[in-house]
């Protein structure tokens, strides 16, 4: 397809709601790479398009994955428990993560000739039929969404639906406060490591970004939590996982919930799995640190897959894998034993 051409009446094609104009170009106000497009052509991502002095996205509800997904598998562990969430994205990142394990969708570039268009309407269709609690944009970026996602979370609230996004955190401020007003409920951000990995691996980004955001969202009265995905000899050194926690604290405080979860091989990516001492080692690490509710992932059956009281140990949500076994805390969502009252939503 000629960049920018055959554009018109397609129903995967809408103006961009955040751009600014500088002489020929646009600049796209989505996420921090702030592209300059030129006339004709795309951004990083590919999902945005210059076409006579306007700014477009191409994938407005272009639909490459659809699925009702546990709740715990974004992973949010203390928020809605329990749950399901009809979770879609679309195509290609802004990020270049050569580990990516959704790359079937994330590294192919959209195509608006051959999309798969989904309403926002019909998606909210699906999900109440399928018997969901709420939306998640994921799979991908869901900053790519971002114009789908601002005309469907007020819609799903008004169905009683909660609206969540499983994102690598780098949009705009101006975007991320325009989800939270739309109806945005939680968001979990993917931290890479320290800013040397996301130089070297992500595409030269930057983390100190992505805190930021991740802060703005807990002010703005987002439920957030963090998965690091430790990768050995990308960002499972003590003093990078140290310096992680650190910044953690810092720009979360204690209660915000936190997952070093597993890497395995995936895409052109071939160092060996996380092993499990590592991850271990991490979470006591948080622990120790302060952080109140570190998590290890992608092990199922392990045992700080569970949710343990922070003060007295008692065990309060047990799980297997995605599934939810036992909830042992009170209705004030307080632990049964002591009396810690559990960040929790329900």
């Amino acid at each position: 397809m000629k960049r920018g051409a055959g554009l018109t009446g397609l129903p995967t094609v809408r103006e961009a709601r955040f751009y600014e104009k500088t002489g020929n170009e646009t600049v796209c106000l989505a996420c921090e790479r702030r592209c300059r497009i030129k006339e004709g052509s795309q951004g990083f991502c590919g999902t945005r398009v210059n076409f006579e002095g306007k700014l477009y996205t191409i994938v407005y509800g272009d639909i490459s994955s659809i699925s009702a997904n546990p709740i715990e598998k974004k992973p949010f562990f203390h928020f809605h428990p329990g749950s399901y969430a009809l979770t879609v994205g679309t195509w290609s990142c802004n990020f270049s993560c050569p580990w990516c394990q959704n790359f079937d969708i994330s590294k192919i570039k959209p195509d608006p000739r051959k999309s798969h268009y989904v309403s926002p309407e019909q998606l909210l269709e699906i999900a109440l039929k399928s018997g969901c609690g709420g939306t998640s944009i994921s799979f991908n970026e869901p900053t790519l969404l971002l114009e789908y996602s601002l005309d469907l979370f007020p819609l799903a609230r008004g169905k009683g639906l909660y609206n969540t996004f499983v994102s690598n955190g780098y949009m705009t401020l101006k975007a991320l406060e325009a989800l939270a007003e739309a109806g945005l409920d939680a968001i979990k951000f993917d931290v890479k490591g320290g800013e040397e990995a996301y130089e070297k691996y992500c595409g030269g980004v930057k983390a100190s970004v992505v805190w930021r955001n991740a802060r703005r969202a807990k002010e703005l009265g987002l439920h957030v939590e963090i998965v690091n995905l430790v990768i050995p000899g990308v960002n499972d050194e003590e003093e990078c996982l140290r310096q992680l926690v650190e910044t953690h604290l810092k720009m979360l405080g204690p209660d915000t919930p936190l997952h070093f979860t597993r890497y395995h091989p995936e895409y052109v990516f071939k160092a060996p799995p996380t092993p499990v001492k590592t991850l271990e080692k991490a979470r006591e690490l948080a622990r120790s640190l302060g952080v109140l509710f570190p998590y290890v992932g992608n092990i199922p059956g392990h045992r700080f897959e569970n949710t343990w009281c922070p003060v007295c140990g008692e065990l309060l949500i047990r799980r297997l894998g995605f599934t939810v076994l036992s909830i042992k805390v009170s209705s004030e969502d307080r632990c049964p034993n002591c009396g810690f009252k559990v960040p929790l939503i329900r």
